[in-house]
Formats: C-alpha cells, sequence, structure tokens
C-alpha cells in the first residue's frame, strides 16, 4: 500500500510517499516540498499548488492520503492560509478518488514519538529512526509529511 503524506501550506507544502509492507514494515519512497512563489496571489498559489499536488499524485500513484489537521493555531492570518491550501489539497485528492485521512498534530505524534506532546526534534529522529535513514529528512515540512504518513500506516488497518 502507497500512502502520501501531506503538511499543508500555501508557501510550502511538504509531502511524504511511503510503502506499507506486512504490517510493520516501512519503505521511504520519496519526499520533498511544494513551494509557491510569494510574489503571486493567493488564488495563483493554490493554482499552482493543485497542479503541482496533481503532478504528485499522477506520479506516486498513491492507494491513500493523509493530511495533517488543524489543532489549533496562534495566528488567525497563518490559519486561514493554512485551511485555504488544505481545501485545495482535500479537493485535488478527492478529485482522484483516493480515500484522505485526517490527524491532529496531537495524533500524529503521539502515532510517532509515542508522545502526544513531544517536540518537533523528537519526532524528526523518530522519522528518521523508523524510515532507517541516514539522516533527518529536510526541510521540516517534509518531515513533517512523512511523520503523518507514518501516523497513517500505524494506525489504519488493510481492506
Amino acid at each position: 500500500m502507497i500512502i502520501l503524506g501531506i503538511d499543508p501550506g500555501t508557501a510550502i507544502t511538504g509531502f511524504g510517499v511511503l510503502k506499507k509492507i506486512g504490517e510493520h514494515e516501512l519503505k521511504l519512497i520519496d519526499y520533498g516540498c511544494i513551494k509557491t512563489p510569494s510574489d503571486l496571489s493567493t488564488a495563483e498559489r493554490l493554482a499552482l499548488l493543485n497542479k503541482e499536488l496533481s503532478s504528485l499524485l499522477k506520479k506516486q500513484k498513491p492507494d491513500i492520503a493523509a493530511i495533517e489537521d488543524i489543532f489549533f493555531f496562534k495566528n488567525l492570518k497563518t490559519a486561514i492560509k493554512v485551511s485555504q491550501a488544505r481545501g485545495v489539497i482535500l479537493f485535488t485528492i478527492a478529485q482522484t478518488k483516493i480515500p484522505i485521512y485526517e490527524y491532529t498534530p496531537l495524533q500524529i505524534k503521539q502515532a510517532v514519538a509515542c508522545y502526544g506532546r513531544a517536540e518537533k526534534s523528537q519526532v524528526q529522529k523518530m522519522v528518521k529512526r523508523l524510515l532507517n535513514l541516514k539522516e533527518i529528512p529536510k526541510p521540516d515540512d517534509a518531515s513533517d509529511a512523512l511523520a503523518t504518513a507514518i501516523c497513517c500506516a500505524n494506525t489504519i488497518r488493510p481492506c
């Protein structure tokens, strides 16, 4: 089963693609970020996110997708921008009929680091360890997306 994890954002959307083999084995396929230039309008940035994500979906052909949900926010302006990006991401994935799972940051941290209030660095170290990587995936958005995919792999049950 191929799982696409997404860490949503307007400027940077992280993605991570994993293959779940059997009950417990995970294999890294790809990770990275979709970046949108700050000199574009919000509408243009969201359209670019749609286009790039559509290309990624065609290339990777995931069986399921997992996206980080907004649980709480410190900055309303940032929350609105992330919500707009999440809407585009959900719409783009839904068009492909791929099942979508949504997880809060607390759920992701719990599934990856076994502690819902884990620091970002702890989660990143566990992503590295769980995927048998030599280094922590960079940038942070990609590592967060991989954590989201790992959370999904650990919580869903095969059909």
